[in-house]
C-alpha cells in the first residue's frame, strides 16, 4: 500500500466532511467514507483495519462528545445531538483509523513522536476546520479548546498507534501483493 495514496484518500474524506458540515450537508462525510472504507477493508489485510475502526470511533465519541458537552467546541451540523460528537466527525475518526497502519506506519514504535504529533496535529486540524470552513467553533475561546484538544490527542494518537501495532502482531505477518515480502 502506498502511504501517500492512503493519506490523500483520507484527506479527501476529511475535506468532504468539513465542507459538508459547514454547508449543512453532514451526510457527505459518511458518503465520502464509504468508498475509502470499502477500498481499505476489502484489501487482503483489511481485517486488521476493521478491528481498529470501532475502537477509533468509540474514542472519537468520548473525546468529541466531551469537548461538545463542556462547551469548549461547538460543531456545525450537530447531527444527531448538539452536545455530542456529530456523525460527520465520527466519519472522520473512522477514516482516520484506516491510516494508522498505512500513512502513519512511521509512528509504529515511536510513542513520543506519536504524542507530539497528536498534541500538535490534532488541534491544528480542528482550528483549520474552524477558521477556514466554520465547521468548528470555540465558544469559550481558542486557547482553552486547543489545550483540551492537545491533551486529548496526545493520548489518542499513541493509544491508537499502539493498538495498530498490537493488532498487526496478533494478525500475523503483513504481506501485500506487489510489495516485497520480508521474512
Amino acid at each position: 500500500m502506498n502511504a501517500w495514496t492512503n493519506a490523500i484518500a483520507y484527506q479527501l474524506v476529511w475535506f468532504a466532511a468539513i465542507w459538508g458540515a459547514s454547508s449543512g450537508h453532514w451526510w457527505l462525510a459518511p458518503l465520502a467514507l464509504l468508498p475509502f472504507a470499502a477500498w481499505m477493508l476489502g484489501r487482503p489485510d483489511g481485517g486488521a483495519d476493521a478491528l481498529l475502526m470501532p475502537i477509533a470511533v468509540l474514542l472519537g465519541i468520548v473525546l468529541d462528545s466531551s469537548l461538545a458537552a463542556s462547551g469548549l467546541v461547538a460543531y456545525a451540523s450537530p447531527v444527531p445531538f448538539p452536545h455530542a460528537a456529530p456523525l460527520w466527525i465520527l466519519s472522520i475518526w473512522a477514516a482516520f483509523s484506516l491510516t494508522l497502519r498505512h500513512s502513519f506506519r512511521f509512528l509504529h514504535g515511536r510513542t513520543r513522536l506519536a504524542v507530539v504529533l497528536g498534541a500538535v496535529g490534532g488541534p491544528m486540524a480542528y482550528v483549520g476546520a474552524g477558521h477556514a470552513w466554520h465547521a468548528v467553533t470555540f465558544p469559550l475561546g481558542t486557547t482553552p479548546a486547543v489545550i483540551a484538544l492537545g491533551a486529548g490527542w496526545a493520548i489518542a494518537m499513541p493509544l491508537l498507534i499502539g493498538l495498530a501495532v498490537r493488532i498487526e502482531r496478533t494478525s500475523g505477518p503483513r504481506h501485500v501483493p506487489g510489495e516485497p515480502h520480508v521474512a
